[in-house]
């Protein structure tokens, strides 16, 4: 579907709406979340000499952004309901961003990983060009964005009061690729499963540099 300027950002102000409303139940759904294996995929591929400059994009209630800052790390979190935004900050213990993902204002090559961990598949799919390409122009020259999302047959829809846009993996790799990234790995989650209870598609991708 082709939206309008004003429905695409209803449809974001619904699905921040939904997380603002449910901010204590989402938290209380997952803070016991295991995550690590997404975390090491991104710290492992980031070259440059740690501590790690790492941006949480769509960090929620801060679960991670403790988990990085624990590691040592220089984390900024990115949330746009308040109340997720306030209880990052009170947990993880951060600096946090409260920007919509249609509103972004993002400083130019200040991070070397972005970490987006359950977020993207928020951007509706004709956005997301222009959002990844922000994410690009934030990452230090080879800096490492990954993503772990939903995955699905390119549809999108309203789940609930929630926006998604749920990629395979080839869609997935036109996006990436025309936002001037490469793929450096991609794996299903949870792991040790058969792939049709494998439901999230993580990825990891590095910043090319523009000839």
């Amino acid at each position: 579907m082709t939206l309008d300027p004003e429905a695409v950002q209803q449809l974001v102000e619904r699905t921040l709406g939904h997380y603002q409303s449910r901010a204590e139940a989402f938290w209380d759904g997952t803070r016991d979340h295991d995550v690590s294996q997404n975390i090491e995929a991104l710290l492992r591929h980031i070259q440059a000499d740690a501590p790690f400059a790492i941006l949480d994009f769509g960090c929620g209630p801060g679960r991670d952004l403790r988990a990085f800052a624990q590691r040592g790390h220089r984390v900024v979190g990115l949330e746009g309901a308040p109340a997720l935004a306030d209880m990052a900050r009170a947990y993880g213990g951060c600096e946090v961003w409260q920007q919509d993902f249609m509103r972004l204002a993002l400083p130019h090559a200040r991070f070397d990983g972005i970490f987006a961990n359950a977020s993207l598949f928020h951007v509706p799919r004709q956005e997301l060009p222009r959002v990844l390409r922000q994410l690009h122009a934030t990452l230090k020259p080879g800096g490492v964005l990954f993503s772990s999302n939903p995955r699905g047959d390119n549809q999108e829809n309203i789940n609930g009061e929630r926006y998604g846009a749920y990629h395979d993996l080839a869609a997935w790799r036109v996006y990436l690729d025309a936002a001037g990234f490469s793929e450096l790995e991609h794996y299903y989650r949870p792991p040790g499963l058969p792939r049709e209870q494998q439901p999230w598609l993580a990825s990891v991708w590095r910043r090319i540099e523009p000839e």
